[in-house]
């Protein structure tokens, strides 16, 4: 018995943890629901909490060097102090909001190329290394969000790739924040290098923030630029957002003399 219980302190013959999502898509401000299966292992184990979160791999970046991160958000706890008995099968149903502020991973059923998002379970067992599971999720774009998308491409700006940047910007409620990453159409080539959209949801609207990164010369550095536009949940006709978006790059051109 004493050696069982050594092992499952290290994990071998422990309780497992497999939870299983309602629907694999959500979208920010909604919810997350399903259920999480507990089985006991080869011995009685006290579970301390139970709890699920979601997780985003964030990029981190200091001096020259470059790694990633794994990030937890939206905790929300599932069970309390429990004693598991072995062999013993508990299933628990939860039920968690999604922060407005989640990063987008899909659009109309294509990835975007750099975005990974997932649910993680965390089971916290007296003297046991934590079993945890992982299950991927997808998130969709509120309406509003899809139109700015949608409006960019109508524009001629061309999707690059997305990232999670660890840090704030102002108005941001997580400790990361989003860059979906555009290149520029062909009018606007040799004045910016590349546009980069930062989404800063809530239950009003969203907050769009334009970041264009302007190309620099033999002589000059590039500097980047920075606006701000206000949406609705009700702005969802691609064709006005395409208006608001080109006069609100136009005006970042403006104000740093590009046309």
């Amino acid at each position: 018995m004493a050696l069982r219980d050594f092992m499952a302190r290290l994990g071998s013959g422990g309780a497992s943890v497999d939870t299983v999502l309602d629907t694999p898509e959500v979208s920010p401000g909604g919810t997350v629901s399903g259920t999480v299966h507990l089985t006991g292992g080869k011995v009685a184990q006290d579970v301390t909490e139970v709890r699920v979160s979601l997780q985003a791999t964030v990029e981190v970046e200091s001096g020259d060097s470059q790694w990633h991160e794994e990030v937890s958000f939206g905790t929300a706890v599932v069970a309390g102090a429990t004693r598991l008995e072995p062999g013993e099968r508990r299933s628990t149903p939860f039920r968690f909001a999604v922060p407005w502020q989640c990063p987008v991973t899909s659009i109309d059923g294509w990835h975007l190329r750099g975005m990974r998002v997932g649910v993680r379970t965390r089971v916290d067992i007296a003297g046991s290394v934590d079993p945890g599971d992982l299950d991927p999720v997808t998130v969709v774009p509120l309406p509003v969000q899809r139109a700015v998308l949608l409006a960019l491409d109508s524009l001629g700006f061309h999707f690059r790739g997305a990232d999670l940047e660890k840090g704030r910007v102002r108005g941001s409620d997580l400790p990361f924040y989003q860059e979906v990453e555009f290149a520029p159409p062909h009018e606007l080539r040799g004045r910016i290098n590349e546009l980069e959209v930062t989404f800063l949801a809530d239950p009003s609207g969203v907050e769009v923030i334009l970041e264009a990164d302007r190309r620099g010369g033999l002589l000059t550095e590039g500097r980047d630029a920075t606006g701000r536009l206000r949406l609705s949940h009700s702005d969802t006709d691609p064709r006005r957002v395409a208006g608001q978006l080109d006069a609100g790059v136009r005006q970042l051109g403006a104000r740093r003399g590009w046309f």
